[in-house]
């Protein structure tokens, strides 16, 4: 079970699903076209945050390209929890 902590929005989850299954670097536009119901101003507030809690990274700073690191694998497959959240 993928859990949710005090930072975290509902619309995370299925923002890393996004990224995970891109199975590459995108960018944010990339994320936002294929997120039903995730509004383009939200990917885009949740993308700091995500990498400043280590389940997605920037790879490429002057085009914005972003991909899911091993952690942000690790918490869609169940496998982090929510004290691992917190504590990042």
């Amino acid at each position: 079970m993928r859990p949710l902590v005090s930072w975290m929005t509902k619309s995370d989850p299925a923002i890393l699903e996004v990224f995970e299954e891109a199975g590459i670097a995108i960018p944010p536009a990339v994320a936002e076209y294929n997120l039903m119901g995730v509004s383009k101003s939200t990917i885009s507030r949740r993308l700091p945050v995500l990498v400043d809690h280590g389940l997605l990274e920037r790879v490429d700073e002057d085009r914005g390209y972003y991909q899911i690191t091993d952690r942000g694998r690790a918490y869609l497959e169940g496998e982090l929890e929510s004290d691992d959240l917190e504590s990042s």
